[in-house]
């Protein structure tokens, strides 16, 4: 996996070791977050050059360490644990500095300027028209926002792209199964509800009687040809489906950029065609036109089937030159499950054979697949759970835990919104993208542990002491003073300000890897550690020398909880 620009810090890092063969950006690109801050500040896995300088990784771990050492460095301590070097930096200088920043720039902290004037197109979410939005939307729905979110806040300029799965011959099934079995008054009641259910009537009734596959391949034919009748029924379908969606993605906290789907490309896959064939690369195979990808280990890329219909690869070649002629990208993500590996890799691989230089910033970014915890999920089976209706319980539970423990609480309702969606959004942001999940209410909405309500309280508790505190420009008006910061000395206040200093790195690093939970994971890390500090410290009565100092912690985890739950999406009540 390639990767975007590469955290300073790993570069300053690299720079101070010295591996034979091995250059200053490769060593860079090696340097991670530690899982546990209480490690270090960085760390470098040295099983990564173990073969090469034929020595187990805790003697070239040891080496480094004494080589690093014996020269002027920046560094507070090198340690070597278990084949790893773990970097510290001066903790007293470094308080003083990251407190000093986030009250300097707020919501800002962990911005950067890295991304200026580059354009990442991320092609997410992704819902099929006149199909429910479930479950199974929700993975590639929240990653892309999420990327989204971080790309523009380091500077990026994001384009998110919902492409539309608006084309095909459903369609036409859709239509003789409205014009069979629809009710208007249903629709007008149900919406999309009713289009599955006659949609999974329809697959019901063609298993007896194969003559409506004929039947709805004529009507998408004539939608194909501009019939009017074909047409009207296509675009109501198109609307109310446009319509009932936008209030997921509202709830959600999502807008789109653009709606081009499939449809939008049928004029566009003939040069794309014309152009496959003038450079030699088509070749016929039972009347179909393919690229043939054996000599790279890939079974055929079809793209047009011998009864001259086009296919989603015809769609997303297309799609992949319009992006790069109308925003000139510098990546182009895909946010697409797994089971789409090899569509992608005959997609980039046809790409580059065309001359293309930029198939290289095509990234495809899959996720594991949502299944019920009886099986898999199925639209024409009529086997599916609506994110809406996931969204809504998850929001009543909420409610109850809320009224049971602060039933004074205003704007309860709206808290019990962020509570409750926000818990579905974690949820499928807390473990690695490609990671299959098994959805159940009970995980989904579970209030205690490695969860949205969680981090949330914490944050809440956080702007209760700071109502308390008083005025924060009034606070902080004058810089702390080292004396001052010695009040936050201690293990606990130190793993604090050890994960706050590292913010702008963890959103860096979920970039290069494309992986929103890193950005979870380290909120709850957050949240766990202030919880700790919480106990072990007196704050808001603390001895007046030290107090500032606290306050100015406790205000700056808010700032970071905040600002890392926006970028999941998750939202952020001030009381709970």
């Amino acid at each position: 996996m390639e990767k975007l620009n590469i955290d300073p810090k790993k570069l300053e890092i690299a720079g101070y070791v010295k591996v034979a063969g091995v250059d200053t950006e490769e060593i860079a690109s090696y340097v991670m977050l530690p899982p546990d801050a209480a490690m270090g500040d960085y760390a470098l896995p040295c099983f990564r050059f173990a073969k090469q300088l034929r020595k187990s990784p805790a003697a070239i771990a040891e080496e480094l360490r004494s080589d690093i050492l014996s020269r002027p460095n920046p560094f507070s301590s090198v340690e070597a644990v278990n084949g790893y070097l773990n970097f510290k930096f001066d903790r007293s200088e470094t308080a003083g500095k990251v407190l000093a920043d986030i009250i300097r720039e707020g919501a800002n902290y962990g911005a950067s300027d890295e991304g200026s004037g580059k354009t990442v197109c991320i092609d997410f979410s992704s819902i099929n028209i006149a199909k429910p939005f479930h479950i199974g939307h929700l993975s590639s729905t929240v990653i892309g926002a999420a990327l989204y979110r971080m790309y523009l806040k380091r500077g990026y300029k994001p384009v998110g792209i919902n492409h539309l799965g608006d084309w095909g011959t459903q369609f036409g099934k859709l239509i003789v199964a409205y014009k069979r079995w629809g009710d208007d008054e249903k629709l007008k009641k149900e919406g999309v509800m009713h289009l599955t259910e006659i949609y999974v009537k329809f697959h019901a009734e063609a298993e007896e009687d194969p003559a409506l596959e004929d039947e709805a391949r004529a009507w998408f034919k004539k939608i194909e040809d501009g019939d009017a009748e074909a047409l009207r029924l296509y675009d109501m379908f198109k609307s109310l489906t446009l319509e009932e969606v936008g209030k997921v993605y509202a709830r959600l906290g999502i807008t789109f950029d653009s709606y081009n789907g499939e449809a939008f490309y049928n004029d566009k896959m003939g040069p794309v065609l014309e152009r496959l064939e003038k450079l030699g690369l088509i070749t016929e195979s039972d009347g179909a036109k393919i690229v043939d990808l054996k000599e790279w280990g890939m079974s055929p890329c079809l793209l047009v089937k011998a009864d001259g219909a086009t296919l989603y690869a015809t769609r997303d070649l297309a799609a992949a030159f319009y992006r790069k002629k109308t925003y000139d990208f510098y990546k182009s993500l895909y946010v697409v499950a797994y089971q789409q590996n090899l569509h992608f890799k005959q997609l980039f691989k046809v790409i580059e054979l065309m001359g293309e230089s930029w198939y290289k910033d095509l990234v495809h970014v899959p996720f594991g697949m949502v299944s019920l915890e009886d099986g898999t999920m199925s639209t024409r089976k009529g086997k599916v759970v609506w994110l809406k209706d996931v969204l809504d319980k998850a929001v009543e539970k909420a409610g109850k835990v809320i009224e049971e423990k602060n039933e004074r609480l205003k704007d309860a309702a709206a808290v019990a919104e962020k509570v409750g969606v926000g818990s579905v959004v974690f949820f499928a942001l807390s473990n690695n993208r490609i990671k299959d999940i098994t959805f159940s209410y009970d995980k989904v909405l579970n209030f205690d542990g490695e969860t949205a309500p969680y981090v949330q309280y914490t944050n809440a508790r956080c702007r209760s002491l700071m109502k308390k505190a008083g005025d924060v420009k009034t606070l902080f008006a004058e810089p702390l003073g080292h004396e001052e910061l010695k009040g936050l000395d201690g293990k606990e206040g130190e793993e604090v300000i050890s994960l706050l200093k590292r913010f702008g790195a963890v959103i860096a690093e979920a970039l290069e890897k494309y992986e929103p939970s890193i950005v979870t994971r380290y909120i709850i890390e957050l949240a766990r550690s202030f919880n700790r500090y919480y106990l072990a410290n007196r704050i808001l009565n603390a001895e007046p020398e030290a107090r500032r100092a606290r306050i100015a912690l406790v205000y700056a985890v808010s700032v970071v909880l905040e600002e890392g739950l926006r970028l999941i999406g998750v939202g952020a009540p001030e009381e709970m």
